[in-house]
């Protein structure tokens, strides 16, 4: 009786932990095919936790440095590929980030292969969300937002949506070197993008840019405001939540919250914060109505803003006092209240 047919896309495997070994040394044969096959038959293998194991502790990582500048695009993009389904796991992350690996491989965003190159910020975006990531990654960050300039041109939504979400994860970690780049600027213009995965990317990284005092005088000096305060009626929640963090950074300064006042935000805050917990996702309601409080919060400070607030006291109080509310939101809304109602 005849077995099921080979799968010629993959190289032959040995039993057990001889096949990490096998495959790896394919990887430095001649022939592209075999390459090809071998770094598939990889990407199977490296969904067990044990072959990962078994790679990185063989120091068969470094093996793929040699296949960053292969000549086949191809190879190129399944190596990159091959690394991705590894930095799923936590020692092949921290192998890849100790590694002399990033650097050269951070050269592949100018690959002129468009499936390598979203394979690479595939990788780059997985370690970023990690901390450890994030900080072996701020010394790329001038490359990165050079990418972003270039694929904002070319108007390359996939790498735009993985190069601003990588930019995000550096510039919560330290925002200074996206700031250096004139990133407040970049990031402002594609508020009002038609893609709803590039307004929420973008509102993403200004919200993390402004939450340091130098992001959020850029904010201000840019005139971005009104841009964020618009997508306080975006239809997608994640992008309401942003929009409120970036007024919760900016309202912490004197301009910001003037600026803030000026554009009438609090009755749009107020209605976020009020709105029936059915019309928005769970995951993405919490962050909302917890920014939009302490954005509020921050408002009060200011003699206007606690005169409108005091009006719209009743609203708060309500939920603050909300049994069946989250316990975070429930404080929330007490601090706004404490604030507001506060006299010297």
């Amino acid at each position: 009786m005849a077995g099921p047919p080979a799968d010629w896309t993959r190289a032959p495997v040995a039993f057990g932990r001889r096949a990490v070994p096998q495959l790896f040394g394919e990887l430095m044969r001649p022939e592209a095919e075999v390459r090809l096959r071998a770094l598939a038959s990889l990407c199977g293998l490296m969904r067990d936790p044990e072959r990962v194991y078994q790679a990185v502790r063989g120091g068969f990582l470094e093996q793929l440095k040699v296949l960053f500048v292969d000549e086949d695009p191809s190879v190129r993009t399944k190596t990159c590929e091959l690394l991705h389904l590894m930095t799923s796991h936590s020692i092949s992350r921290q192998a890849l980030l100790s590694s002399s690996l990033l650097h050269p491989l951070a050269l592949l965003m100018d690959d002129p292969s468009s499936s390598c190159r979203r394979s690479l910020l595939l990788v780059l975006n997985s370690l970023a969300l990690l901390p450890e990531g994030a900080e072996a990654l701020l010394t790329l960050v001038p490359k990165l937002m050079q990418k972003l300039r270039q694929v904002m041109e070319e108007e390359v939504e996939v790498e735009e949506v993985l190069l601003l979400s990588t930019i995000t994860s550096c510039s919560r970690l330290d925002a200074l070197p996206a700031l250096a780049c004139d990133a407040v600027l970049l990031v402002g213009g594609r508020l009002s993008h038609l893609s709803p995965d590039i307004r929420r990317e973008a509102s993403a990284a200004l919200m993390a840019l402004s939450a340091c005092e130098e992001g959020r005088r850029r904010v201000c000096e840019e005139a971005l405001l009104p841009a964020v305060v618009e997508l306080l009626q975006d239809g997608d929640v994640a992008v309401q939540a942003n929009a409120a963090g970036v007024l919760m950074y900016t309202g912490v300064i004197t301009t910001g919250k003037q600026r803030c006042l000026d554009l009438n935000v609090i009755p749009m805050l107020l209605d976020l914060v009020t709105r029936d917990q059915e019309q928005q996702e769970e995951r993405s309601r919490k962050a909302l109505i917890m920014f939009s409080l302490r954005a509020l919060t921050t408002l009060a400070e200011a003699p206007l803003g606690r005169r409108l607030l005091l009006e719209q006291l009743p609203l708060l109080v309500r939920r603050s006092e909300a049994a069946e509310e989250d316990l975070d939101i429930r404080r929330a809304a007490q601090t706004a209240v404490r604030v507001i109602t506060w006299t010297p």
